[in-house]
């Protein structure tokens, strides 16, 4: 007994534990003492800062429980209740201020030949990872694709992968590596996920973005 004392007294099982989450995740954010970042601007005038906004959209799209399925819409965003990743973004521009959909489509017909787009077509182009790495790319903050550097990684931030897309959370793993809000398939089990370095070895790192900020 007093060697197992011992090794709890080294090694408490409470010292590394994280906030358990809804979806029974742990969320470590707290023991690496990372304030979360504020943006100076606010694009839709709504009294919350865009970072913080882009955040609370995400959230608020995937209180929806969208649907995994990929198919066109004439009305540009998905209105049937389904999506895909890029939505998932989409709708959280769309819920600061920016309308990524129009936004695409005044870039792709400003620098036609840096997106490779033969046939613009507005109402899919802006659903496209690769459309949306170039566009975030000239229009947002460039920041680091290194996970090592944990405090440059903020909830609200865009993670772009060589074939999916998503939203930084708020919430952090036992490294500090921060979780990823997306939509991948229809299997998937929760939308907020510790799937950053899956996604890294997996499809790498090609775009770290923080919009509303200057390049």
């Amino acid at each position: 007994m007093a060697g197992i004392a011992y090794c709890l007294f080294l090694h408490p099982f409470w010292a590394n534990s994280g906030t358990q989450t809804e979806d029974g995740q742990s969320d470590y954010a707290d023991q690496f003492h990372i304030e979360q970042y504020v943006s100076d601007h606010d694009e839709d005038g709504d009294g919350i800062n865009d970072q913080t906004d882009m955040l609370q959209s995400t959230r608020d799209y995937i209180a929806t429980k969208p649907k995994y399925k990929s198919k066109y819409y004439s009305s540009g965003y998905p209105d049937d209740g389904y999506g895909v990743c890029t939505d998932v973004v989409a709708f959280a521009c769309k819920g600061s201020g920016y309308d990524l959909m129009q936004l695409v489509a005044d870039d792709v017909q400003a620098a036609q030949d840096d997106y490779g787009i033969e046939t613009p077509d507005a109402n899919i182009d802006f659903r496209r990872v690769g459309n949306l790495n170039t566009y975030f790319s000239r229009h947002a903050q460039s920041l680091t694709t290194d996970l090592g550097n944990i405090e440059e990684w903020q909830g609200g931030d865009i993670v772009v992968f060589s074939s999916h897309i998503a939203i930084v959370s708020d919430k952090r793993n036992k490294k500090g590596i921060p979780y990823i809000i997306h939509h991948v398939s229809a299997a998937q089990k929760a939308y907020e996920e510790d799937k950053m370095q899956r996604w890294e070895k997996k499809a790498g790192i090609i775009g770290h973005y923080r919009i509303g900020e200057a390049k």
